[in-house]
């Protein structure tokens, strides 16, 4: 299946003056898969070694002699290693000692061998008496698939067309089939494995299982890591399909269980944050660049990683979801949110808040940040009135030039403050947006 990320992979490989990559992201999402395809389609020679299932790989790491671990591989798996035309690939870097550190000597002394390592970023970055090779290493993020690589793995490549170039008129004869997608999306969400087995059997009991499978090998590595913190862990994560169905979305601390307080679970969040599970939205104070000064840590929204697995956890009937508007309304238009947050955060480089007033009258789902500030509703339900958004717009910030973006099931309009696009053309808006 096509992954937008190969772009940036090729562009890492033709760049004269590379370090070594390291591939982020959680579990499932497709590193492994994509990292296979590029190097054997990219490369006359490419060799594959997991660190968690190859004993070799721990002695390999010893000590930091990169000529050694050359000559080693090339005995190990019987290839000859060629700078410029071989790829190395780690996978699993984390689970072997030095693997990570031997990166700085691979930038120094390998400078023209094609290395990729891949693992999660907590792994990674904590691994105990290691020292993370900054400035000689380069990184990339990989998240679930969007719903333009889902679109392209339904085999739909005109409508992605379409959407990428926003062909607002044409959109409207495709609607019916976009929104149709659209809902099965809802479904599957971005898990490679949840997505092919839809696509080749349309079986959404094996697709729901795939998803719990997945929700139960985090549980397993929540566990692995965090003795002393699993228990907490747990609770944040089983706390958000909850904290998602409230009217108000502000993440609670005394949701996930009574009494609770923020310097209980505070180090809980943190951990599903940097293992890639959860997204945290800040709240912004004020739509002015750069967000990030206007940022107030102590609220924030969370999200999941993938709106599938929420539905999962949700224990969303998938026949239900499947038929009508259920899937958009769903827990209070909770899945159109995630949806949203989770084609924002596919793109890698879009700053994302969000607002709200202290009486919380007032609320901005999202507040992104491309060559503008653009506050964004997102809108499941079949009324589309947009009080809050005119509101903050037109009125509180009437100084600031804003131009409000309402995502909703309804045909694009531009109304001056405002544009109306369909949810399923987010990210062609987006990456117009980020291209000037």
């Amino acid at each position: 299946m096509y992954r937008r990320i190969k772009i940036d992979l090729k562009e890492w490989k033709s760049r004269t003056n590379r370090k070594p990559l390291i591939l982020l992201g959680a579990r499932q999402v497709g590193k492994t898969y994509i990292v296979k395809e590029f190097g054997n389609e990219e490369f006359d020679t490419f060799i594959y070694i997991n660190c968690h299932q190859s004993t070799e790989a721990i002695e390999l790491f010893r000590d930091m002699d990169t000529k050694r671990i050359r000559r080693e591989i090339e005995r190990l798996y019987d290839k000859k290693i060629v700078d410029g035309k071989t790829l190395l690939f780690f996978d699993e870097i984390q689970e072997v000692a030095n693997g990570v550190a031997s990166l700085k000597y691979f930038c120094e002394e390998e400078s023209q061998l094609h290395v990729i390592v891949a693992g999660s970023l907590l792994g990674i970055s904590l691994r105990e008496g290691e020292s993370y090779p900054v400035g000689k290493v380069e990184t990339l993020r990989m998240y679930p698939m969007d719903f333009m690589e889902f679109l392209l793995a339904r085999g739909r490549k005109g409508l992605v067309e379409m959407l990428e170039n926003l062909e607002w008129d044409t959109m409207k004869l495709a609607d019916k089939d976009l929104t149709e997608y659209l809902r099965e999306y809802y479904f599957t969400g971005g898990m490679p494995e949840a997505v092919k087995e839809y696509i080749s059997s349309g079986d959404v009991h094996k697709v729901r299982k795939i998803q719990q499978d997945i929700i139960d090998a985090y549980y397993r590595d929540i566990s692995k890591h965090t003795k002393a913190l699993a228990t907490r862990i747990h609770q944040v994560w089983e706390s958000i399909p909850a904290q998602l169905a409230k009217e108000n979305k502000k993440f609670i601390y005394g949701a996930i269980r009574t009494g609770a307080r923020a310097s209980q679970f505070e180090m809980a969040l943190q951990w599903l944050q940097d293992a890639g599970l959860i997204h945290k939205v800040e709240l912004a104070k004020k739509p002015v660049m750069p967000l990030k000064f206007y940022a107030d840590a102590s609220v924030f929204k969370v999200y999941l990683l993938d709106c599938g697995l929420l539905a999962c956890m949700s224990e969303a009937d998938p026949n239900k979801m499947l038929i009508g508007d259920n899937a958009f309304v769903e827990f209070k238009g909770a899945l159109t949110e995630n949806f949203v947050l989770q084609q924002i955060k596919s793109l890698d480089r879009i700053p994302v808040y969000y607002y709200s007033k202290e009486n919380s009258q007032l609320e901005i789902n999202f507040i992104a940040q491309t060559n503008r500030v653009i506050p964004i509703e997102a809108k499941a339900e079949e009324n589309t009135k947009s009080k809050s958004l005119s509101t903050f717009v037109r009125i509180e910030n009437a100084d600031k030039n804003l131009k409000g973006l309402r995502l909703s099931m309804k045909p694009y309009i531009d109304q001056g403050w405002m544009e109306n696009i369909p949810l399923y053309a987010i990210i062609g808006y987006l990456k117009k947006s980020l291209n000037g």
